[in-house]
């Protein structure tokens, strides 16, 4: 038997896992459905690959603001089946959004960061940029004698 999808889903299970979870343990898993993120560093940048099954590259957009790296996916799709009278079979809509936010540092521009999306996977390069230490003022010590 079809059971809707909110049956799926133990609530008593999942209500206590998320319980005891936070903050005891903070190797919780992502509740982002569609957006798992892999994060590879290297000396000189770090590598995201951010899996989007079943997204075309415009349903896609990625921004940077006060440091903060945005990627956000929206997607809307929509299935009928209608018989040869013209009556429907099966109608099926689905809209849904995925969002994530990373820091990347606030000396990071939009310019310093290349993205690519192949096979629902959105590759994105990050350079490493050291943050630019402040002007230091001199202060000399006296001397007396």
């Amino acid at each position: 038997m079809l059971a809707p999808s909110i049956f799926e889903d133990n609530f008593v299970d999942s209500f206590f896992d998320d319980a005891f979870r936070f903050p005891f343990n903070t190797l919780q898993k992502s509740k982002v459905p569609g957006m798992n993120v892999d994060v590879q560093e290297f000396d000189d940048r770090f590598i995201m690959d951010i899996e989007l099954p079943g997204y075309a590259k415009e349903d896609i957009q990625a921004d940077l603001k006060d440091g903060y790296l945005n990627v956000s996916a929206n997607r809307t799709d929509k299935k009928e089946e209608k018989d040869e009278e013209g009556r429907y079979i099966r109608r099926e809509r689905y809209c849904g959004q995925c969002q994530r936010s990373f820091f990347v540092g606030e000396n990071i521009t939009q310019e310093d960061i290349k993205a690519n999306f192949r096979d629902g996977i959105l590759k994105l390069v990050i350079p490493k940029k050291e943050n630019k230490p402040e002007v230091e003022e001199k202060k000399y010590i006296s001397i007396e004698g």
